[in-house]
Order: structure tokens, then sequence, then C-alpha cells
């Protein structure tokens, strides 16, 4: 039997323990609640957090996907346009001494807008170039990498609404950049016409439909991108093309951007013409040039812009207001580049005019051993990549191994997995409705030491052996 005092304690107790389950702040209760407002509040982050709406939409950069394969998987890289061997020496001395100097300026903050020795080189340089004075201080503008300089020209002079003509294929960058200003994207693709002899088509062969591209100038159009010589393709723009382009421009008061990065890679009988050189086209004309592409460095990230000074403030906003200043010290070593080159200009020391002719030979190499394999190469007149049709060999490739709804990427990767050669889509470079343009060809750099292009035939001759 149970005491008084014993019952009595049970039902304290009792009341006790309902009342922790059922008081509104009982200690069960407030646990829930912080944990259900914990959950509220995640939930909350995430939504509060996200992309902003204006990016809604962007995808995964196709450079983002494709190096992280090359990283996991190992297979010989010809997707990236970089070259797998030494930059000149002449510019890793540039940079050596440099870095050497007891100048200690060389190792701090330079001029916002471009360091002085270099904006004065190039300048100079391009002021020859293009025909006409170009002032260092108000013209000319150095940022980190082209990819910068192509940002700061679109931001720096698109309304919400304005309409951007963008020729493809195109610079994946493009597109973005051009939808996070506010702009508005129109296409219009570089088509091939087949030859008729029968040999390989080359870049050329890819032209613009005239009457398709009059069609997309309007009271809308603020900016038309061209990129010469292009990339992917290799197709080097002509005179009469450009001139088309500009008298387009001046009728509807029209902005051009001229992505020029590979200017120096230029294969003869073609030659490379700046469309700011053009009659009118200077007061309308941002150009866009880097020394990644020009001193083969593309790890410097080091680009520049020049154009009229009332367009260059716009650049200059964007760049002080996200950027500001570049690194000194590459900065120096190009600028010193630069006069090396202008004394050589014209030369065959000049290593702008020596190296389209050191790696012609290789682009023919690739061009061989692609047709060997039984691909159809597109042979480019400038830049180092090049487009192969990959599909008359599709049905030696499991096309159902990958997901992907653009047949290049489920291909390229395929290649990448099996034989380890790895390629880029094409179809990146497109836009939406013309995606289809891209899917029939891989994109190669043959800008690789000659024994890397040697196993690249290796691998292919191998697969195609064991069809």
């Amino acid at each position: 039997m149970f005491t008084k005092v014993q019952i009595y304690m049970f039902k304290v107790v009792s009341s006790s323990i309902k009342r922790l389950y059922t008081s509104p702040n009982s200690i069960l209760k407030m646990s829930v609640r912080s944990a259900s407002a914990s959950c509220d509040k995640s939930n909350s982050i995430d939504q509060k957090f996200g992309l902003p709406k204006r990016y809604a939409g962007s995808k995964e950069s196709v450079w983002t996907e494709y190096i992280q394969m090359a990283i996991d998987l190992k297979p010989l890289n010809l997707g990236q346009g970089f070259p797998d061997f030494p930059a000149p020496q002449f510019i890793m001395d540039a940079l050596a001494t440099v870095s050497n100097k007891s100048d200690y300026m060389l190792h701090q903050y330079t001029r916002g807008f471009g360091h002085p020795r270099l904006v004065k080189a190039l300048a100079k340089f391009y002021s020859k170039l293009i025909g006409r004075e170009i002032n260092e201080k108000t013209e000319v503008i150095t940022t980190i990498g082209a990819y910068e300089a192509l940002n700061a020209a679109i931001m720096g002079h698109t309304e919400v609404g304005d309409e951007v003509i963008i020729i493809e294929p195109f610079y994946d960058c493009y597109e973005p950049m051009v939808k996070y200003a506010g702009g508005v994207a129109r296409y219009i693709p570089l088509r091939l016409n087949q030859p008729a002899d029968g040999r390989l088509p080359s870049s050329a062969d890819f032209t613009l439909d005239k009457k398709e591209l009059e069609g997309l100038f309007n009271e809308k159009t603020k900016i038309i991108i061209i990129n010469t010589p292009n990339n992917p393709l290799g197709k080097v723009f002509t005179e009469e093309e450009l001139t088309h382009i500009a008298d387009l421009c001046k009728k509807w008061n029209v902005l051009c951007i001229s992505d020029e990065v590979y200017e120096w890679i230029v294969y003869k009988p073609n030659k490379h013409v700046r469309i700011a050189s053009l009659p009118g086209m200077w007061e309308r004309t941002i150009t866009i040039g880097s020394a990644g592409k020009s001193f083969s460095v593309t790890g410097w990230k080091l680009g520049w812009a020049y154009c009229p000074a009332n367009l260059m403030k716009n650049l200059q906003i964007i760049h002080q207001n996200s950027v500001y200043t570049g690194v000194t010290p590459i900065q120096e070593a190009c600028a010193i580049g630069f006069e090396l080159e202008m004394e050589r200009f014209g030369t065959d020391e000049c290593f702008f005019m020596q190296l389209p002719k050191e790696i012609e030979c290789k682009r023919d190499y690739m061009a061989k051993f692609l047709q060997d394999a039984g691909m159809k190469p597109v042979i480019p007149e400038g830049g180092y990549f090049m487009l192969a049709d990959w599909t008359p060999l599709e049905s030696k490739i499991d096309m159902n191994s990958e997901s992907d709804p653009q047949k290049d990427y489920r291909a390229t990767k395929w290649m990448t997995k099996n034989i380890g050669l790895q390629g880029i889509p094409p179809s990146a470079f497109y836009g939406p409705d013309h995606k289809n343009l891209g899917e029939q060809f891989i994109r190669y750099c043959f800008l690789k030491k000659d024994e890397n292009l040697q196993k690249a035939a290796d691998i292919l001759k191998k697969w195609k052996d064991g069809f």
C-alpha cells in the first residue's frame, strides 16, 4: 500500500509531466517549434538568396563541364584552346625581368584604366594598323582578359530591350553577357555552302545571307558583335563582308563590337581586316584584343580594347566599379613584348608574323588525320581551331550512352570516355534555334605539340581499325 505522502508525490509528478506536454510553452513544444522554425528559416534563406531572376535560365558553361571531365578522365585534350608547349622566350624573359626589378611600383597598383607603359605601346601599335592616331589615355583600356573587355563593352552600351545581333557560331559568353545587360539577342548563322568541286570545305564557305542580315537591323538594334578570325570556325571575314556589315551599322546607327583576339593567326593568302579602319567605322567600333592569344600566354588573362573616347568612357565606368585595375607585372611584361614586336614588325623575327607560319603545318596535319579517320574537316582560314563533321562515324558511337539533347555533346562525351580523345561540342556556340547547325561537328584545337597531334592521329587510327 502507498502512504498518503507517496500518493501525493505521485499526483504532483503526474501533473508536472502533463503540463510539460500540454503547456503552450512546454519544452517539448518549444523544441518542435524551434526545429520547425529552423526548417522554415532554411527554406526562407534558400528562397531569398537564390540566383536573381535576371540570371534565370543560365546554364553551366560547356567549359566547366568539359574541363572537369578532362581532369577526371585525363583524355588527350584537344578541346581547350591553349598551347601545350612553352610561351615564346622573349615574353617569359620580359616577365622574369620585371619580377626581378627593384622598382617597387611594378608590384603595386597601377593606373586603373591601363598601365601607362602598356597603353602607350598599344596606342602606338594600333595607330599604325588602323591608319589613325589613337590616344593612349582616353582611347585604350586594359582588362582582365578579353572576356572582361567584352563584358564592359556590352554592359556599358546596352539598355533594357536593346537588340544585339550575334553571328553564329559565337564564343559562348556573348549570349549571357547580352542577357545580363538587359539586351535581346538576335541570331544569324554563317551557313555552309558545300563546295561543288568535291574539295574539303573551308571556313570561307560559311557565309551570311545578306538579306537575312539586313532583315535583323531595325530601330531597336543597338549592337552587332563580330568575331574575326572566328572561334570556333576559323572564318576570316573579307573586306567585302565587313563593308556590308559596316554599311548596315552606319545606316541604322549601330555600334560594332569587334572581337579580334585571333588577329595574328591568319593563314595566307587571307588577310585580317580591322573593321575600325573602314570609312566611317572608327566612330562606332570597339575593338578587342588579347595578350593570351597574341603571345600564347592564356593564363596571364590580359586583354584590351580601343575605341573613341566617348565610347571608352562607358567601358571605364563598368571597369572601375567591378575590377578597377589589372595586374601590374603582367602589363609591364606585355608592354615590353609589344615594344619588341614593333621593332621587329614585318621581319622574320616578328613573333606575330611567324606564329601562323609555324602552326599552319599543324592545321594541315590535323586535317589529314581527321580525314583519314573518316571525318570531314573544315579548313580554317585563321585561329587554331578546326571543326570536323563526325557524322560519317555516328554508327560507331553509342549515341544512347549519354542523355544530352544535342548529338555533338553525346558524341564528344562518348569519345572522351571510350577512346580517350576530347573535343568540344560546337552546338554550345549557337543560339537556341540553330543548335542543329553545330551538331554535326566537333571542335578540335591544333595548337599542340607535334607528339600530341601524333597521339591523336594514333587514337583515331586505332579506333578506325577496330570498326
